[in-house]
């Protein structure tokens, strides 16, 4: 069994705080050699004789995360070596860098802001967050060390998220397989990514299928393929799709209304009674939003003879069908 290398374990994170760190602490700057060689996450795979190909393009990649955290990356000539591109020194200049004298966090707010970036990286979300979490290290300010031990933890359990994020952020189409509920093979999808949005406890995928000339949103558990990410790339699309694909789910879940009988004081009367945009037609009888019928039907037949679907005949008849096939199964 292979063993990782150091560098493995390195988190990205940990690797452009470094650099951060190196490009701070120097006024003449530092060759792409000087940094590949001594700072942590690079030096442990650099080569003095070998091909370094691969690290120097991981310091490019490093070097636009940078400058997207808003840092002002600078190249200067070596001394001596004017117009050298081999010889470029980078450097952060600090009185640039540093936050301006208006803007100060005290520890607890610095706290929160790292607690949120830590929720938000553990959800896998997007690079945004580890970015974050290096800009503010960076900077130098106090944190409440106690407070961040007990950062809570976003947990994305379906497999798709992680190479749907990547492409997202990288305005690459992708290709999957989808099982829309009553079909009994997926169909492949190709589309390009606009937003991930989480609606009702579920994500989604907000995206355009060029195939139909359309946007679409696709429920990510019933993604059944592994997503393959195309070099086709698209132009990254205007501000607010997210926004977007969150008013268009909060429509649909608006527009399906089911009324239910509930057993008072069962589980299903106190479950079904808190959900958001329950009320009370009349003791006993709830009215309640939903935005996928399968899933709503999914969740009411899990409750067995504590709830009833009294409209719409859709989502009794599919509730139905769950509870005999239920009852199929077990003889």
């Amino acid at each position: 069994m292979a063993v990782p290398s150091a560098a493995s374990r390195i988190p990205a994170e940990e690797r452009l705080f470094s650099l951060v760190l190196a490009l701070l602490a120097t006024d003449a700057g530092l060759t792409k050699t000087d940094i590949l060689s001594t700072v942590q996450g690079y030096r442990q795979r650099f080569s003095r004789s070998g091909d370094n190909a691969n690290l120097e393009r991981q310091f490019e990649r490093d070097k636009d995360d940078i400058r997207d955290l808003g840092v002002p990356l600078e190249t200067i000539d070596s001394p001596g070596h004017a117009g050298d591109n081999h010889n470029l020194r980078y450097r952060i200049p600090r009185g640039a860098y540093e936050l301006p004298t208006d803007i100060r966090f005290s520890p607890e707010e610095t706290t929160l802001l790292t607690l949120a970036a830590m929720v938000w990286r553990e959800g896998s979300l997007s690079a945004e967050s580890r970015r974050a979490i290096v800009k503010l290290r960076s900077l130098g300010v106090t944190t409440i060390e106690p407070v961040v031990g007990y950062a809570p933890r976003v947990r994305v359990r379906e497999a798709a998220f992680d190479p749907l994020s990547t492409a997202l952020e990288r305005h690459q189409h992708v290709r999957f397989g989808y099982l829309k509920p009553g079909e009994r093979e997926s169909r492949v999808r190709s589309v390009a990514p606009l937003a991930l949005v989480q609606h009702q406890g579920r994500w989604h995928l907000y995206a355009h299928e060029p195939e139909s000339a359309t946007t679409k949103t696709f429920l990510l558990r019933r993604i059944v393929t592994q997503v393959t990410t195309l070099t086709s790339t698209f132009d990254a699309p205007p501000p607010g799709q997210a926004d977007i694909a969150l008013s268009e789910l909060e429509a649909v879940w608006n527009s399906n209304t089911a009324v239910v009988e509930v057993e008072p004081g069962t589980d299903a009367a106190t479950r079904l009674g808190k959900r958001r945009g329950a009320s009370v037609a009349r003791p006993g009888i709830l009215n309640l939003h939903y935005s996928d019928l399968n899933i709503f039907a999914d969740e009411l037949a899990g409750y067995g003879p504590e709830a009833l679907v009294v409209s719409p005949p859709d989502l009794r008849d599919a509730v139905r069908a769950r509870l005999e096939r239920t009852a199929a199964d077990h003889g």
